[in-house]
């Protein structure tokens, strides 16, 4: 398994339009990190995206799950898939291990 960063950047500047989204979105990360798929997510600050830590068996298999996010799919955010090899990891942050 490998290690990538989602790198969520909103392409609309209604943030009424991400929230409209943010239910669904919420389940499909609940769904992905039941799965496995996900680490970690959260928001960027200030308010223009977020990131999310995945594990999958290859980039084009995250790219394809990261097309399935609500955000991407309803057109308020692109989603830039970012292979990461962890070369240090801080005491608790095991679950990032390959």
């Amino acid at each position: 398994m490998a290690i990538f960063i989602l790198n969520l950047t909103y392409v609309t500047t209604d943030i009424a339009e991400v929230d409209a989204l943010l239910v669904d979105h919420l389940a499909w990360l609940e769904a992905g990190r039941g799965k496995g798929h996900f680490l970690a997510w959260g928001r960027k600050v200030p308010r223009e995206g977020g990131a999310i830590i995945a594990k999958g068996e290859s980039r084009e298999a995250v790219e394809a799950l990261a097309a399935t996010d609500p955000f991407i799919a309803g057109g308020v955010a692109k989603v830039d898939v970012i292979e990461w090899v962890p070369t240090f990891l801080g005491e608790g942050l095991e679950a990032l291990a390959q």
